[in-house]
């Protein structure tokens, strides 16, 4: 399997812009900009590498979950998962999974080892060097 993004990007780092476009065409001409990277606090459209990486965490996360959760012959219901991302001094440091699950049958404690091991095995957290933390919680 192989996944295709083009990104281009035209002028100098602070005044410049450019365009992500994905193979599957969920998104196209998606813009990235200084200002939807670093200053994009108040949503301005546009996205940035880090939330798109925060975003592939936190979906293969959740999907990871489903499996280790079916293999312990359970179905979850719904996995909620916010993802933060901490972005200093041109690093990522860090990024933070925040889990709500819906999972009947499992014991908390049960559903936390399991979180643990699908935040461990995921294939977007083997790739990522930072810390990745987890906090889950079943409800």
């Amino acid at each position: 399997m192989k996944r295709r993004i083009n990104a281009i990007w035209a002028g100098d780092g602070s005044n410049g812009k450019g365009t992500l476009n994905a193979q599957s065409g969920a998104f196209n001409d998606m813009p990235y900009t200084f200002k939807t990277r670093f200053e994009n606090d108040n949503g301005t459209l546009g996205t940035n590498p880090e939330e798109l990486i925060a975003a592939a965490l936190a979906g293969c996360f959740n999907m990871k979950l489903s499996f280790v959760l079916n293999e312990a012959n359970l179905s979850p219901e719904e996995l909620n998962t916010d993802a933060i991302l901490t972005f200093e001094d041109g690093k990522i440091l860090s990024i933070e999974l925040n889990l709500n699950g819906k999972v009947s049958n499992i014991s908390e404690d049960k559903f936390i080892e399991l979180a643990n091991e699908a935040k461990d095995n995921c294939p977007i957290s083997g790739v990522l060097n930072c810390k990745i933390l987890l906090k889950a919680t079943l409800v």
